[in-house]
């Protein structure tokens, strides 16, 4: 396979960018050629401009599913950075219990990918239960989305092979929050899965239905798309989240003339953000 002309690749990633919001930019053909070459032979199409046409016909269809999955990286660890669940752990569960003890709780972790994030935001949970006895344990909720049903999928499953198991976890964790398999493969503890819900979101749509959050978490997603469309995201995250409510951003991601919105809180190490 490869790409007949520039205007062909300019259709593809205007189309994917509308569709999904990844901005590809220029100098990506090879990526795009690499990473489409199997789904090619599997609508056994020839060219780039049969997939843009199957896109066009179903914009919510599988290959426009599986055309997403594949130029999506879905890089993720279990605690990535570390210090953004240290910051949850040691100040913003402390100061959101203070005083209310049986507060209910609600976080989001969006663009979830196989579960890694909420799956260590709720172990990090666990291990704050356990330290604060009488803390509003029951009345916390984890709502984690993806765009795509494949990863979707399997974080439900909540079942890890020892290859992904050991990008971040340590042995004590895996010792209390998983049960081994016979396959050798592990499985997230009912405890720490129970509280985790997972939905399909595209961070392009509303996010009307998903209710108000206390802590968002939104970790190396901006990335990938446009300033325009970073604003309209963390405009929307804004509306989400309660007033005091904190944001949580990727390592190299930063709000940008946002200040109206934002109030941004140095935790020495790591960089969090307050609703205004």
């Amino acid at each position: 396979m490869a790409i007949k002309t520039d205007a062909e690749y300019k259709s593809f990633c205007d189309l994917l960018e509308k569709m999904s919001g990844i901005s590809l930019g220029e100098g990506k053909q090879y990526l795009v050629v690499s990473r489409l070459r199997n789904l090619m032979k599997e609508e056994q199409v020839e060219g780039l401009d049969g997939i843009i046409a199957k896109m066009r016909q179903e914009p919510k269809g599988a290959v426009t599913m599986k055309v997403i999955d594949a130029m999506t990286t879905n890089e993720t660890l279990w605690f990535r950075d570390t210090h953004p669940f240290e910051i949850l752990k040691n100040q913003l569960l402390t100061e959101h219990y203070k005083g209310q003890p049986s507060r209910s709780l609600r976080i989001w972790s969006a663009a979830c990918s196989t579960g890694q994030e909420p799956y260590s935001i709720s172990m990090t949970l666990e291990e704050f239960y356990a330290k604060n006895p009488g803390t509003g344990k029951n009345l916390s909720k984890i709502v984690a989305t993806d765009l795509s049903d494949t990863v979707l999928a399997m974080a439900r499953q909540g079942e890890y092979a020892s290859l992904a198991i050991g990008r971040g976890l340590s042995q004590d964790r895996l010792k209390r929050f998983f049960m081994p398999m016979a396959d050798g493969r592990s499985k997230i503890k009912p405890e720490v899965a129970s509280r985790v819900e997972f939905r399909k979101l595209n961070l392009l749509e509303s996010y009307a239905l998903l209710g108000r959050f206390d802590i968002v978490f939104c970790r190396n997603v901006l990335i990938y798309f446009t300033a325009d469309v970073k604003k309209q995201i963390l405009t929307k995250i804004h509306s989400c989240l309660q007033p005091g409510g904190y944001l949580f951003l990727g390592g190299s991601e930063s709000l940008n003339g946002m200040n109206e919105l934002y109030e941004m809180v140095h935790c020495r190490p790591g960089i969090i953000y307050r609703r205004k």
